[in-house]
């Protein structure tokens, strides 16, 4: 992927001694296709991203090499050192599949099929918990057109050249905070919601920490805030602290895909917390090789109607 001419960028390049899928392990920080905090393409290698980071905004290019499996990432914006820095994190480098054991075929057939996948760490809880709470219980499409409006509305362009091309990057702590009411209920972002958004970014900086604590104290800390419950948080694991093991309870399709595709009919979240036991400290990569296989339930019915619910 190549940019138009913009200011100058820091650059870094990494090889890792494992395979490295680069859209598989990138593409859940897209939040939609219309997310403007992100460019990627079909056909093409690169991947591109802005976001806030400790020193300030970055917007962060990876392009994938074959040739040698090298990732070259060039980043712009005063946040671009820390990004760099935090490049083998962000692409599962700490990702330590040693202890896994696949205890179904289907399981086992990913796991070959997509070894270059791992579980990212971008570090960055706001990052991920905002867009989680706006998805809470709603439709997906739903959920994209209101982080979209707000984004597009108050965020900012994104350092480096593909502000160009209308990359944004999103409000940050305190812009989140400052939006009225009224803004969110635009974006068909209900109060309850807004609400734990509002409660979340007001104490940023102690949710942040939470990427040097163990996964599970760090899901606990993060549930402390009003409106975040065992979904939400575990959809900021997955993103910002590279947990293997935070699958998603609570999700409307998971517990029934995932027991389709393994014991050949719909489950419950009691039973999928059944059937994962054997895969303690793994049941997300579990769920997430699911959905890279595609393995995922026939639906004959409507699909969902935009709603609102309460938070989870």
């Amino acid at each position: 992927m190549t940019a138009s001419p913009g200011p100058p960028a820091r650059s870094r390049r990494w090889v890792s001694p494992r395979a490295t899928a680069l859209g598989q392990i990138v593409g859940i920080f897209r939040r939609g296709g219309g997310d403007p905090t992100s460019i990627s393409g079909a056909g093409t290698p690169g991947f591109v991203r802005a976001f806030h980071t400790p020193t300030g905004p970055a917007t962060l290019e990876l392009v994938l090499r074959p040739s040698d499996g090298a990732v070259e990432a060039r980043a712009w914006g005063d946040g671009a050192e820390w990004a760099l820095d935090g490049l083998p994190d962000l692409l599962g480098d700490r990702d330590d599949t040693t202890e896994f054991v696949a205890h179904h075929d289907l399981v086992a057939e990913s796991a070959r099929r997509h070894s270059g996948w791992r579980v990212p760490r971008s570090r960055l809880v706001i990052d991920a918990l905002v867009p989680a709470i706006i998805e809470q219980k709603v439709t997906g499409q739903e959920a994209f057109s209101g982080y979209r409006q707000l984004v597009t509305r108050f965020g900012a362009p994104a350092p480096g050249p593909y502000a160009a091309r209308g990359l944004r990057v999103p409000p940050s702590a305190a812009g989140w905070a400052a939006i009225p009411s009224w803004e969110f209920l635009r974006a068909s972002v209900d109060p309850a919601r807004s609400r734990t958004i509002v409660a979340a970014v007001r104490v940023a900086g102690r949710l942040e920490q939470i990427v040097d604590l163990a996964p599970a104290e760090a899901r606990a800390r993060l549930r402390v805030v009003p409106g975040v419950g065992v979904w939400t948080a575990a959809e900021v694991a997955q993103r910002a602290l590279g947990d293997a093991d935070a699958v998603s309870f609570g999700d409307y399709h998971v517990a029934k895909n995932i027991g389709w595709a393994l014991v050949g009919h719909e489950i419950d979240d009691d039973a999928l917390a059944e059937l994962l036991e054997p895969y303690a400290g793994h049941r997300y990569r579990v769920q997430r090789l699911l959905e890279l296989a595609g393995a995922f339930r026939p639906r004959h019915g409507p699909r969902m109607a935009p709603r609102r619910h309460l938070p989870r």
